[in-house]
């Protein structure tokens, strides 16, 4: 079937939003839409302009016979600032303060249009990265991790407090909490995480970073690295904290939980930026 240029355009870029990071030779396109090598490097270079044009991303042309595109996504610190105030706003409600230091975000990770933009923006500061998966803890983290994940097309790793029947052998380790300071235990399948893997660890909050440092030692146990380490939101400490190298959206500071106020901030994304 022969498809005109217009058909061609859309259908292209719906294959590359679907597929991010992965090599498309031209041919696949040539085949697909039964049109010469000659006029999809066309195409491809009119998608390239708008998807930088936009904000969406860029492509990446791979030279050689086994070459091709890959699409990269990219938020610039201009077209993400706007979505990270929206966030703030949300948050800063006092009434989302909960016993602790730590904030109700139910309502927010389980908003598909908030997580999406979200993991759109993090990934976006690890897509030229090496990155194998996307490790996160169960529960409330699991929505930001897919997010991420699909736009850096990896599978996502679900770390546990307690394990299950259904996911056979587990590793176990006990951390400390950097909050709470008490014993804890997480696990995770044997057969989720291969050795050697490159890990993006997602996390929805962070305070002192214990839950975080306790994933990085669970990633000791299978020989993998971590490549990254990213959160919706963070709550500065006094304390110091156990993690440094990290990125976050949205920062709390001035948590006063007897007069139930908190200040809300951009996080260091926008210092740090592409990492």
């Amino acid at each position: 079937m022969k498809f005109r240029r217009s058909e061609r355009l859309i259908d292209m870029t719906n294959y590359l939003l679907d597929h991010p990071r992965q090599l498309v030779p031209l041919t696949f396109f040539a085949e697909r839409y039964d049109s010469a090598k000659s006029s999809i490097s066309e195409d491809l270079a009119i998608v390239k302009e708008t998807f930088e044009a936009r904000g969406i991303g860029t492509l990446q042309t791979v030279p050689g016979a086994a070459g091709g595109v890959k699409f990269f996504v990219k938020v610039s610190m201009e077209k993400a600032k706007p979505f990270v105030d929206e966030l703030c706003q949300m948050i800063v409600d006092p009434d989302r303060l909960l016993p602790g230091g730590y904030l109700y975000l139910t309502d927010i990770l389980g908003n598909p249009q908030i997580v999406q933009k979200a993991g759109r923006i993090i990934a976006s500061a690890y897509a030229d990265a090496k990155i194998d998966v996307v490790m996160t803890i169960a529960t409330k983290g699991i929505p930001l991790a897919y997010a991420v994940a699909s736009q850096l097309n990896v599978p996502v790793v679900i770390v546990r407090r307690d394990s299950k029947v259904t996911e056979g052998p587990t590793v176990s380790i006990n951390y400390v909490s950097g909050s709470a300071k008490r014993i804890q235990t997480m696990v995770l399948s044997k057969r989720s995480l291969k050795e050697g893997s490159q890990v993006l660890i997602v996390d929805d909050f962070m305070k002192a970073g214990g839950t975080v440092l306790g994933m990085v030692s669970m990633l000791e146990e299978f020989n993998a690295s971590v490549s990254g380490i990213a959160v919706l939101v963070e709550a500065e400490e006094t304390e110091e904290r156990l993690v440094d190298d990290y990125l976050s959206l949205v920062k709390l500071s001035n948590v006063d939980l007897k007069e139930k106020k908190i200040n809300v901030h951009e996080g260091n994304f926008f210092t740090r930026g592409k990492l």
